[in-house]
């Protein structure tokens, strides 16, 4: 794992991991997690003792939902990690450009469902009497025309 430095933050507080898990607003099997997959750190067992974190393991595991929030895959936010030095800032914005890319093709995605289902919506509103609902029957022709 590489070592970060966050401006402003001490290195000097001794959480233990529940203590930094209710600091990041996270659970404790979340920064094991992270400690396996190589985005936090696992410091040192004192002799007889219990790890003890920093504040910059609590801004990383901050910085690490944060990036979680926007779209970043924990792939990304390894990535993201890597080239946080300030020296990649061309490498951050092309990953962020194809997330983005992504995030607008979703949206896209959605619009459409969105508008599909308002339709139905408005049919069901329509219908009156005793019809099977235009709704359900809808999703049985498009379930009926994904079949092979």
């Amino acid at each position: 794992v590489p070592q970060y430095v966050v401006k402003g933050m001490s290195d000097e507080v001794a959480l233990t991991i529940g203590q930094l898990a209710r600091e990041a607003g996270v659970n404790v099997e979340t920064v094991r997690f992270y400690q396996r997959r190589g985005l936090l750190s696992e410091p040192d067992r004192p002799a007889g003792g219990i790890r003890r974190y920093s504040g910059i393991d609590t801004e990383r595991i901050r910085f690490i939902k944060a990036a979680q929030r926007l779209g970043f895959s924990l792939d990304d936010v390894e990535e993201l990690l890597r080239l946080e030095d300030g020296t990649h800032c061309s490498q951050a914005r092309q990953l962020a450009e194809r997330k983005l890319a992504e995030i607008r093709t979703k949206i896209d995605d959605l619009r459409c469902i969105e508008s599909a289902l308002d339709g139905m919506v408005d049919r069901c509103r329509a219908a009156r009497g005793k019809v099977s609902c235009p709704l359900i029957a809808s999703v049985h022709r498009a379930g009926a025309a994904q079949q092979p």
